[in-house]
C-alpha cells in the first residue's frame, strides 16, 4: 500500500511537470503536440490525428498534430530528442526511424535506446507483397513470382515505400529466403509505388495492407501474401510468406515516443491516456478501415520489444549490404 508522504510525492512531481493524475481525468496543463516525420495526408498522419482527436480532455486540452517531414523521417526524431521532456511533445512513428535506421545508417544524430523512452504502441499492421498487370495472369502464388523472378531476372524488381524502410528489408528477406536476387525501386511513400505497380511500370511491391485493400478488391493488383506470423483478417484469403514456403515473418507497428529525460510519472499518465484511446470502439473502428488493428503495451513490454526488433533487423540489415544516403 502506497503511504500518503508517497502519494504527494508523486503528485509533485506530476504537478511540476504540468500534468495531474490521469485517473482523475486531470490533463496536461498546456497544449500537446505530436510530431510526425510524414507529409499529412499520409497513413502515420492519419492515425497521429486519429489519436489527437482522443487525447484531447483525457490528456491535453489542445492536442496538435505536426508535420514534420525530411531525412527519411530523422528531422521528425531530432527535433523530439531535443525537445522538453514534459510530456508536451511525443515522437508518433512507425517502427522503422527506430529499430532499422541504426542499422542501415552509418551515422545517426540519435540513438533510439538511450535518446528516447517508448510511450506506447498504438497500432499494428501487415506488409503484403503484391505483383500488377507486369506480371502474367499464370503467376498466383509467391512461389510462381520467384520462379518467374528466376526465369526474367532483368524483371525481378519490387517497389518499396522508403529506401531502408520495413518494407524494403522485407523484400531483403524474401530474397534471401528464396534464393533469387530481387532488386529493389524506392519511392516517396506508398501512393507512388502503388500507382506504378498498378501502371505496369513495376512488377511487384511491399505496402502496408491498408494502402492495398482497395486495389485488389478492384482486381487491379494481386496480393500474393502477408508477412506477419498469423493472416490478416482484413485479407483472410491472403496466405502469409511462412505459409507460402518462405521464413518471413514480420509485423509492423506505429507508436508514441518521448525525450529519454521524461518522468516515468509522466510517461505513465501519457501511457495510460493512449490506451484509453486505442481501446475506444470509435479508434477501432477508425483504424480497421485503414486495416489497422490496435496494439498498446506498457512502457516496460514496449521497451522490450523495442531491443528485440533492434536485435533482429541487425542482421537482416548487415546481409543486404545496404547502406541509407545521409
Amino acid at each position: 500500500m502506497l503511504s500518503r508522504r508517497t502519494v504527494l510525492a508523486s503528485s509533485a512531481v506530476l504537478l511540476s511537470a504540468g500534468l495531474m493524475p490521469y485517473a482523475r481525468a486531470e490533463v496536461l496543463k498546456k497544449s500537446a503536440q505530436i510530431i510526425v516525420g510524414f507529409p499529412a495526408g499520409g497513413g502515420t498522419d492519419v492515425i497521429a490525428r486519429i489519436l489527437a482527436e482522443r487525447l484531447r480532455g483525457p490528456y491535453s486540452s489542445a492536442v496538435i498534430v505536426e508535420n514534420k517531414p525530411g531525412a527519411a523521417a530523422r528531422i521528425s526524431v531530432e527535433y523530439v530528442k531535443n525537445a522538453d521532456p514534459d510530456g508536451s511533445v511525443m515522437l508518433f512513428t512507425p517502427d522503422f526511424p527506430i529499430t532499422v535506421y541504426p542499422h542501415s545508417f552509418r551515422s545517426l544524430s540519435y540513438d533510439p535506446l538511450r535518446d528516447f523512452i517508448g510511450v506506447a504502441p498504438t497500432t499494428k499492421s501487415a506488409l503484403t507483397y503484391n505483383i500488377g498487370p507486369m506480371v502474367p495472369a499464370n503467376v498466383k502464388t509467391l512461389a510462381d513470382f520467384v520462379t518467374w523472378c528466376k526465369a526474367n531476372p532483368d524483371k525481378a524488381i519490387y517497389a518499396t515505400t522508403s529506401a531502408g524502410g520495413t518494407p524494403h528489408f522485407v523484400g531483403v528477406m524474401l530474397a534471401n529466403a528464396a534464393g533469387v536476387k530481387m532488386t529493389p525501386v524506392h519511392y516517396r511513400g506508398g501512393a507512388p509505388a502503388l500507382q506504378d505497380l498498378v501502371g505496369g511500370h513495376v512488377p511487384a511491391s511491399v505496402n502496408p495492407i491498408g494502402e492495398v485493400m482497395g486495389q485488389a478488391a478492384s482486381g487491379k493488383i494481386r496480393v500474393l501474401a502477408v508477412a506477419t506470423p498469423a493472416r490478416s483478417r482484413f485479407l483472410p484469403d491472403v496466405p502469409t510468406m511462412h505459409e507460402s514456403g518462405y521464413n518471413v515473418a514480420f509485423e509492423s507497428w506505429v507508436g508514441a515516443f518521448g525525450p529519454a529525460r521524461m518522468p516515468t510519472e509522466v510517461v505513465a499518465a501519457l501511457n495510460a491516456a493512449i490506451g484509453e484511446a486505442v481501446r475506444s470502439p470509435e479508434m477501432t473502428d477508425s483504424l480497421a478501415k485503414m486495416g489497422n488493428d490496435t496494439k498498446f503495451q506498457a512502457p516496460d513490454a514496449f521497451a522490450a520489444q523495442l531491443k528485440a526488433d533492434l536485435t533482429r533487423w541487425g542482421p537482416v540489415v548487415k546481409a543486404s549490404g545496404f547502406v541509407a544516403e545521409e
